[in-house]
C-alpha cells in the first residue's frame, strides 16, 4: 500500500480547481494509486447540508472537508481537495492536522473569472446583487507558502498537470513510475 497524502487545491471560484483536482486523479488512478476527490459543491451537498456561506459556516465546511481527507490520506489513499477554502487560518489548521499536505494555490485574474463565469455570478456580485461572494464582497486570502502555485489563465489545463505532477515527483509524494511498478 503507498503512503496516502492530502493534495489541497485553493482558488477563487472558477479558477479551475476541479478541472486539475480530476485531471490529476485520473492520472494518479492511472499509475496505480488509489484516489478520492473531495469537490467543495459536492461536499455542500452532502457532507455540509444546511450549512450557509457566513465565516463560520465556511470554516466548518473546510475543517469536514480537512477531516475526511486526513482519514482517507492516513489509510493510504490520495486525498484530493478541491474547495475555496477562502480563509488562510483555516486551510492552515487543516495543513497541521496532517502528516503529508502538499497545497496548490489556483491563481486567476478576476478579469479572466468573469469571462469563464457561465452562471454569471461574478458580475452580479460585481452590480452589487449578489452579497458575500468570495473575491468580490467577501474576502479570499491566498496562500502565503504553497508548495505549488498554478496562474490557470497563463497555461492550458495539460500544462498545469504536468508541472503539478512534477512537483509531487520532486517532493517524493508519489513516483513517475506509479505504485509497484
Amino acid at each position: 500500500m503507498s503512503e496516502g497524502f492530502t493534495l489541497w487545491f485553493t482558488g477563487l471560484s472558477g479558477a479551475g480547481k476541479s478541472t486539475l483536482a480530476n485531471l490529476a486523479a485520473e492520472e494518479l488512478r492511472r499509475r496505480g494509486y488509489r484516489v478520492e476527490v473531495l469537490d467543495g459543491d459536492e461536499v455542500r451537498t452532502h457532507l455540509s447540508k444546511g450549512l450557509g456561506f457566513s465565516k463560520e459556516d465556511r470554516d466548518t465546511n473546510i475543517r469536514r472537508i480537512g477531516y475526511v481527507c486526513k482519514l482517507l490520506a492516513r489509510n493510504g489513499v490520495i486525498a484530493i481537495a478541491a474547495a475555496i477554502s477562502p480563509y488562510r487560518e483555516v486551510r492552515d489548521e487543516v495543513r497541521a492536522q496532517h502528516a503529508r499536505f502538499f497545497e496548490t494555490y489556483v491563481e486567476c485574474p478576476l478579469e479572466t473569472l468573469v469571462e469563464r463565469d457561465v452562471k454569471g455570478l461574478y458580475k452580479k456580485a460585481l452590480a452589487g446583487e449578489l452579497k458575500g461572494f468570495t473575491g468580490v464582497s467577501d474576502p479570499y486570502e491566498p496562500p502565503l507558502a504553497p508548495e505549488l502555485t498554478i496562474v490557470t489563465s497563463r497555461e492550458a489545463p495539460h500544462e498545469s498537470l504536468a508541472r503539478l505532477l512534477a512537483s509531487l515527483e520532486e517532493r517524493r509524494f508519489i513516483s513517475r513510475d506509479g505504485v509497484g511498478r
